[in-house]
């Protein structure tokens, strides 16, 4: 299980990106299937996380994570 902050912070720019409430948005999305994210918001949510946590991330492992809580886990992989 991702960390409370990370994943409130991934929840918080996957909101911005896909211009969508934070609260409709749960740890089990999709990105694509639940949340509609077509691939240029895929790249360009990759980019806000690196951005948001000030990391860089494998852009083509980041891009295989597929739910809000697998980016949480990913990214707190980078921020430890």
């Amino acid at each position: 299980m991702a960390d409370n902050d990370v994943l409130n912070r991934v929840i918080k720019v996957t909101a911005r990106v896909l211009s969508i409430e934070p609260d409709t948005i749960k740890a089990a999305d999709n990105f694509i299937f639940d949340l509609g994210a077509e691939s240029v918001q895929s790249v360009e949510l990759v980019a806000s996380f690196e951005e948001e946590f000030d990391i860089d991330m494998d852009e083509d492992a980041a891009l295989a994570v597929d739910t809000v809580e697998g980016a949480a886990e990913f990214i707190a992989k980078y921020v430890k």
